[in-house]
Protein backbone atom coordinates (compact mmCIF):
# COMPACT_ATOMS: atom_id res chain seq x y z
CA UNK A 1 0.00 0.00 0.00
CA UNK A 2 1.43 3.55 -0.64
CA UNK A 3 0.67 6.86 0.70
CA UNK A 4 -1.23 8.12 -1.58
CA UNK A 5 -3.84 4.74 -1.04
CA UNK A 6 -3.81 6.39 2.63
CA UNK A 7 -6.38 8.08 3.99
CA UNK A 8 -4.43 10.22 6.45
CA UNK A 9 -7.11 12.61 7.41
CA UNK A 10 -9.20 10.07 8.39
CA UNK A 11 -6.15 8.95 10.51
CA UNK A 12 -5.84 12.18 11.99
CA UNK A 13 -9.05 12.47 12.99
CA UNK A 14 -9.41 9.02 14.64
CA UNK A 15 -6.43 9.79 16.69
CA UNK A 16 -7.79 12.79 17.34
CA UNK A 17 -10.55 11.08 18.85
CA UNK A 18 -8.74 8.91 20.52
CA UNK A 19 -6.74 11.85 22.68
CA UNK A 20 -9.68 13.14 23.80
CA UNK A 21 -10.22 10.02 25.13
CA UNK A 22 -6.73 9.68 26.95
CA UNK A 23 -6.22 9.53 30.97
CA UNK A 24 -3.40 11.94 31.58
CA UNK A 25 -3.98 13.61 35.02
CA UNK A 26 -0.62 14.41 35.57
CA UNK A 27 1.38 15.43 32.97
CA UNK A 28 -2.00 16.81 31.15
CA UNK A 29 -0.64 15.86 27.64
CA UNK A 30 -3.32 13.59 25.84
CA UNK A 31 -1.95 12.16 23.02
CA UNK A 32 -4.11 9.70 20.53
CA UNK A 33 -2.98 7.22 17.64
CA UNK A 34 -4.97 5.31 15.26
CA UNK A 35 -3.29 3.25 12.32
CA UNK A 36 -4.29 1.19 9.20
CA UNK A 37 -3.56 -2.08 9.95
CA UNK A 38 -2.74 -4.75 6.68
CA UNK A 39 -6.67 -6.40 7.18
CA UNK A 40 -8.12 -2.87 6.36
CA UNK A 41 -9.29 -2.13 9.81
CA UNK A 42 -8.06 0.99 12.22
CA UNK A 43 -6.77 0.56 14.92
CA UNK A 44 -6.74 3.02 17.82
CA UNK A 45 -4.98 4.43 21.25
CA UNK A 46 -4.60 6.63 23.64
CA UNK A 47 -2.28 7.54 26.26
CA UNK A 48 -3.01 6.00 30.11
CA UNK A 49 -1.05 7.86 32.60
CA UNK A 50 -0.40 6.54 36.23
CA UNK A 51 0.97 7.64 39.73
CA UNK A 52 3.99 5.37 39.35
CA UNK A 53 5.33 7.14 35.95
CA UNK A 54 7.19 3.82 34.61
CA UNK A 55 3.80 2.30 34.20
CA UNK A 56 2.37 5.20 32.11
CA UNK A 57 1.09 3.13 28.56
CA UNK A 58 1.98 5.70 25.11
CA UNK A 59 -0.98 6.15 22.95
CA UNK A 60 1.12 3.87 20.34
CA UNK A 61 0.94 0.65 23.12
CA UNK A 62 -2.76 1.44 23.22
CA UNK A 63 -2.74 0.95 19.92
CA UNK A 64 -1.02 -1.85 19.40
CA UNK A 65 -3.15 -3.86 22.35
CA UNK A 66 -5.76 -2.79 19.84
CA UNK A 67 -4.52 -4.28 17.07
CA UNK A 68 -4.04 -7.77 18.86
CA UNK A 69 -7.40 -7.48 20.16
CA UNK A 70 -8.84 -6.89 16.94
CA UNK A 71 -7.13 -9.71 15.13
CA UNK A 72 -4.16 -8.43 14.40
CA UNK A 73 -2.01 -8.17 10.91
CA UNK A 74 0.55 -5.78 10.48
CA UNK A 75 0.87 -1.90 10.81
CA UNK A 76 0.99 -0.01 7.50
CA UNK A 77 0.25 3.57 8.51
CA UNK A 78 0.11 5.53 12.07
CA UNK A 79 -0.84 8.65 12.87
CA UNK A 80 0.05 10.26 16.28
CA UNK A 81 -1.27 13.17 17.52
CA UNK A 82 -0.98 15.28 20.95
CA UNK A 83 -3.88 16.84 23.01
CA UNK A 84 -3.32 19.97 20.48
CA UNK A 85 -4.22 17.85 17.42
CA UNK A 86 -1.48 18.57 15.77
CA UNK A 87 1.31 15.39 14.83
CA UNK A 88 4.14 14.25 17.08
CA UNK A 89 6.75 11.73 16.67
CA UNK A 90 6.66 8.55 18.53
CA UNK A 91 8.76 8.13 21.34
CA UNK A 92 12.19 6.38 21.03
CA UNK A 93 10.22 2.79 23.03
CA UNK A 94 7.21 3.25 21.02
CA UNK A 95 8.94 3.46 17.58
CA UNK A 96 10.57 -0.15 19.45
CA UNK A 97 7.01 -1.07 19.63
CA UNK A 98 5.40 -0.24 16.36
CA UNK A 99 8.69 -1.99 14.45
CA UNK A 100 7.54 -4.96 15.93
CA UNK A 101 3.83 -4.92 14.72
CA UNK A 102 4.92 -3.16 11.54
CA UNK A 103 8.48 -3.72 10.56
CA UNK A 104 10.83 -0.67 8.96
CA UNK A 105 8.26 0.14 5.84
CA UNK A 106 5.19 1.21 8.33
CA UNK A 107 4.37 5.14 6.93
CA UNK A 108 4.40 7.85 10.00
CA UNK A 109 2.14 11.03 8.91
CA UNK A 110 4.60 13.75 8.85
CA UNK A 111 1.11 16.13 9.37
CA UNK A 112 -1.15 18.31 6.63
CA UNK A 113 1.01 19.24 3.78
CA UNK A 114 4.30 17.07 5.10
CA UNK A 115 5.23 13.51 2.92
CA UNK A 116 5.13 10.65 5.63
CA UNK A 117 8.37 9.00 6.74
CA UNK A 118 9.14 5.38 7.18
CA UNK A 119 9.96 3.79 10.45
CA UNK A 120 13.68 2.53 9.47
CA UNK A 121 13.79 6.54 8.99
CA UNK A 122 12.79 7.05 12.37
CA UNK A 123 14.42 4.02 14.09
CA UNK A 124 17.59 3.23 11.92
CA UNK A 125 19.49 -0.29 12.39
CA UNK A 126 16.62 -1.38 14.48
CA UNK A 127 16.82 -4.56 16.47
CA UNK A 128 13.68 -6.56 16.03
CA UNK A 129 12.11 -10.53 15.46
CA UNK A 130 14.17 -11.58 12.70
CA UNK A 131 17.58 -11.02 14.52
CA UNK A 132 16.53 -13.19 17.47
CA UNK A 133 17.60 -16.50 15.48
CA UNK A 134 20.85 -15.10 14.40
CA UNK A 135 22.12 -13.40 17.37
CA UNK A 136 21.66 -15.66 20.11
CA UNK A 137 24.90 -17.84 21.30
CA UNK A 138 23.00 -21.28 20.96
Amino acid sequence: MTSPDIDWNLLRERARASAAKAYAPYSHVTVGAAALASTGAIVEGSNIENASYGLTLCAECSLVSDLTRSGGGRLVAVAVVAGDGEPIAPCGRCRQVLYEHGGPNVLIDGGEGQSPITLSELLPLAFGPDDLGTRSNA
